[in-house]
Parts: structure tokens; C-alpha cells; sequence
């Protein structure tokens, strides 16, 4: 039995890889990759079966951050022409759920920039969440840094998911963002799943960040114990520090994917920003790397995939989408 094989055969029992097994998959052969992707698939399949999730999201308050990000479009400081409006309300969030339910996704998440939303904002939010419920949706927000209060009021609403990114390791992030610390963001996730909260929190691939930083990421979101991990492929926006970072390779991409796999058998990983921007007429195969779910239709600030070629995709591999 070779090595793969072995480290394979351990993540089926949902045994972490030790640090040489790591390495191992990281460093594995270009050639080999098809190899690295198809145990990846095979660990998710045994662990979450042949389906594949659908969410979508409304950028429900664009632009004009005070945050200082430097992949991001929306951050004040920098001149990206990217559209900023205000906070949309309840009933632009309502129009915009039923817009992402009739393609395919029950799972829809309000978004706002900045630290977080004003106090009439977050009420609204709150509304919405509730009103997202009576449509029969699984409501998430992705709104900053909340306290233990305000989660438990989204809860109470019948919030199905928490979504904060950490974005990348804890080493590497004071070289992404200098306006506020990563432990900020790690307490917001800890607060969340210790109210038994179903947490979404993952990261940007693509910053400049080593493989190392990769890793520890993905073993800080384990001993997190989030829920669902969002990968995401930098799409470099001119006007931001990193407008002039290549696009990762769809190979480098696959192996990110399989990789996180193998460290996180038993989650949820989601592909979401920078999918079409990497794969492009590739994106297919991102559905058999270990992926368990997909972000259909726009993004924040860039267009996404077209859901109706992406159920395709799905069904044409023999998934179900869900």
C-alpha cells in the first residue's frame, strides 16, 4: 500500500494526518495529482455522501469599509471603483432571497461591510432572519464582529449558520489587515459555536501566504470545530495593494481543495469567491476534489457562476444537489 493510500485510508476514520503525512500531500508530484483529488473525493463522499450544497449571498451593504483589508474592493481607503450602496432593508433582502430560491439555494446569507452593523441595521438583520425562516430558507449572515448578545438574539431568530472568515493563518494576517487583531475574529467564531451555533468560517487563498499558512489555518478551524469552510481564490481588484497577484493556478486550487479534505474529513468545504476566475470552463472539477458545496450566482463585489450550468455540472457527475 503506498503512502497516499495509507494517509487515505486514516482520514476515512477521521484520523488527522501527523505533520510528515502533511507534507506529504502538499509536496506530492504534479502528476500525481488526479491521485490526491480522487481520495479527496472519496473521503467527503464516505463522510457527507454524493451531494453537492448550493448557497447564495446579497451584499446587502457595499462599500466604504474602515477596514483595511488588502484583497478587498469594498475597504475606504482604496480606490477600486467597486459599487458601494447603503444598507438595502428588509424588503431588499426578502426580493433577493426569493431570487436565490428560485435558483437552487435554500442557504442564503445577508452580508454587510465594515466591523459591524449599525443598531437599526442589525435589527433589521434580525427581522430578516426570521422572515427568511417563514420562506422556508436557512438564513446565515456574514455581518463582522459580533458579541455573545447579539448571536444569541440572530439564534433566537433562527439563525442556521455564522459565517466570519478568518482568512488566513495568525502569522500571516497582520500582513492582509493592520486595523484590527485575529484574535478579534477567532472570539467571534469560538463565541458562536459554543452557543451551539453552526458556524461558517474558511479563508482567501492566493495572498501570498506560504503552505504552511494554509495549514495552520486549517488546523486552527478544526480545533474550532467550525461547521462549514468557505475557500475562497483571490480575484486581485486594481486599486487594492494585492491588484497585481497572479491568479492561482487551477492545479495549485485543486490541490488546496484536496488538501483541506484530507485535514477537515468530516466538514463542510464551499467554494466560493475566485471559482469561475480560476476554473473558468474547468470549474467542474473543483466537484471532484473534495468540494461539498458550491456559492451559485453573483459575489460581493464580482460576478459568479451560473447556477443553472452548475446544477448541470452537479447532476452530470451523478451528485444531488441540495
Amino acid at each position: 500500500m503506498n503512502t497516499l493510500d495509507v494517509i487515505g485510508g486514516k482520514a476515512l476514520e477521521g484520523l488527522l494526518p501527523h505533520a510528515e503525512e502533511i507534507d506529504f500531500l502538499v509536496n506530492l508530484p504534479q502528476e500525481r495529482l488526479p491521485e490526491l483529488c480522487a481520495w479527496a473525493q472519496r473521503i467527503k463522499e464516505h463522510s457527507l455522501g454524493k451531494t453537492v450544497g448550493f448557497c447564495a449571498i446579497v451584499n446587502a451593504k457595499s462599500g466604504r469599509c474602515e477596514q483595511d483589508c488588502t484583497f478587498c474592493a469594498q475597504a475606504g481607503r482604496y480606490r477600486t471603483g467597486a459599487r458601494t450602496h447603503a444598507f438595502i432593508g428588509r424588503e431588499g433582502i426578502r426580493e433577493a432571497a426569493r431570487h436565490a430560491l428560485d435558483k437552487g439555494a435554500r442557504r442564503f446569507a445577508i452580508v454587510t461591510s465594515g466591523m459591524r452593523p449599525r443598531p437599526e441595521e442589525f435589527a433589521a438583520i434580525v427581522a430578516s432572519v426570521a422572515e427568511l425562516r417563514a420562506l422556508d430558507m436557512l438564513p446565515g449572515v456574514s455581518i463582522g464582529l459580533l458579541d455573545q448578545q447579539e448571536l444569541l438574539r440572530l439564534q433566537e431568530a433562527g439563525l442556521a449558520c455564522l459565517h466570519h472568515n478568518l482568512e488566513t493563518s495568525a502569522s500571516f494576517f497582520p500582513r492582509i489587515c493592520t486595523t484590527h487583531a485575529y484574535a478579534e475574529d477567532v472570539r467571534t467564531v469560538r463565541d458562536a459555536v459554543a452557543l451551539g451555533l453552526n458556524v461558517c468560517s474558511g479563508g482567501i487563498f492566493g495572498l501570498g501566504e506560504s503552505w504552511a499558512d494554509r495549514v495552520d489555518l486549517a488546523l486552527l478551524l478544526r480545533e474550532l470545530g467550525v461547521w462549514s469552510v468557505p475557500i475562497n481564490f483571490l480575484v486581485p481588484i486594481p486599486g487594492t495593494p494585492l491588484g497585481e497577484q497572479p491568479l492561482l493556478a487551477p492545479e495549485e486550487a485543486l490541490r488546496i481543495v484536496a488538501v483541506y479534505r484530507f485535514l477537515l474529513p468530516d466538514r463542510h468545504i464551499r467554494i466560493c469567491g475566485g471559482r469561475v476566475q480560476v476554473f473558468g470552463q474547468r470549474r467542474a472539477e473543483l466537484l471532484m476534489a473534495g468540494a461539498s458545496g458550491i456559492m451559485v450566482g453573483d459575489l460581493l463585489t464580482v460576478h459568479g457562476g451560473d447556477a443553472e450550468e452548475d446544477r448541470k455540472d452537479a447532476e452530470r457527475l451523478g451528485m444531488r444537489v441540495e
